[in-house]
């Protein structure tokens, strides 16, 4: 006898994909996960093959053959803009992995996870910044996303990024004195920014690497470096913008309501980060409630499936309690 997956949940980042096969009492029946989904720099199809190997190890983790898959929850990165979701969910289709598909960015999984009922605001921070809401009756709010092209500032990359430019100017006079003109070249073993400038422009430093010193950044920033305390105090302003704009865009700027923080630059709570989004969230929405999120986003990917095939309050208990 086989196996009804009611749910085919997938969260699907640029560096890893999670799937995980929900049955219809919201039991989990299987999960995989697979490599990063990166339609940009492989195409479409390509990184839809990377979602399918996954699915396939799940499949095979399964004790029986599915009888059917239902619906394919997908939260994908890199679907920033709703034509967007709407080709992948296309593509999706034409896989016949289920019997419908909704794709939506993976910052969705991120809020949902988060949240008993899909109702609240989430900011994401990572390797970018973004930024979604979305209420009970399917309303949503959210932001292109796609870089200083669409007015975003932040991400652990563009901290990155900001940090180099005011160290450079540090150290040859062009700006204010900062730790950071120590700071970074140390991190890689060098003793001037000349030198690390030279190290990555001629790429004896992999420009991939630039991304470690986001967390010299805030160390920098706690041991109470002016220039680097400044740019993470902009980053909390960034994030608390983008909520209380989501936030007055559905209408709970004066309701009691969830303000969820993810991504690897707000879950490492870092205090000077944190406490001042707190602070300054309080001002702008006083009954929204702060919190890191600690699920993992494959459950609100499967959340939202529920919330699609209209599952009972029940089945998403359950679901959640296998995630705790």
């Amino acid at each position: 006898m086989g196996v009804n997956v009611s749910v085919v949940a997938i969260d699907a980042g640029n560096s890893k994909t999670d799937v995980a096969l929900i049955g219809e009492d919201g039991t989990v029946l299987s999960t995989a996960r697979g490599g990063g989904f990166q339609p940009p720099v492989v195409g479409v199809e390509a990184a839809i093959d990377v979602l399918a190997a996954a699915l396939d190890r799940a499949v095979a983790e399964l004790p029986a053959p599915p009888t059917r898959n239902g619906h394919v929850s997908a939260c994908l990165a890199n679907a920033d803009l709703p034509v967007e979701e709407a080709e992948l969910a296309g593509a999706l289709e034409r896989r016949g992995w289920g019997s419908s598909v909704e794709v939506r960015n993976d910052t969705f999984a991120i809020l949902r996870a988060g949240v008993d009922e899909p109702r609240g605001v989430a900011v994401v921070c990572g390797a970018g910044i973004n930024c979604v809401g979305m209420t009970p009756d399917g309303r949503t709010a959210r932001f292109p996303a796609i870089g200083r092209i669409s007015g975003d500032w932040g991400g652990g990359s563009g901290l990155a990024e900001e940090a180099l430019w005011f160290a450079a100017r540090a150290e040859d006079g062009r700006g204010e004195p900062s730790e950071l003109a120590r700071a970074l070249p140390g991190h890689f073993g060098l003793d001037s920014m000349y030198a690390l400038i030279e190290a990555l422009h001629r790429g004896a430093i992999p420009s991939a690497r630039r991304h470690e010193l986001t967390p010299v950044l805030f160390a920098t920033a706690a041991g109470g470096d002016p220039v680097a305390l400044a740019l993470v105090e902009r980053l909390a302003d960034e994030v608390v913008a983008m909520a209380s704009v989501a936030l007055r865009r559905l209408g709970l700027l004066e309701e009691e309501v969830p303000v969820l923080l993810g991504g690897s630059v707000l879950a490492a709570r870092h205090p000077q980060l944190n406490d001042r989004i707190a602070e300054l969230l309080a001002a702008r929405a006083p009954k929204a409630e702060v919190r890191v999120v600690s699920e993992p986003p494959v459950l609100g990917a499967a959340l939202l499936g529920l919330d699609r095939t209209g599952a009972a309050p029940e089945v998403h208990r359950r679901l959640r309690a296998q995630y705790v």
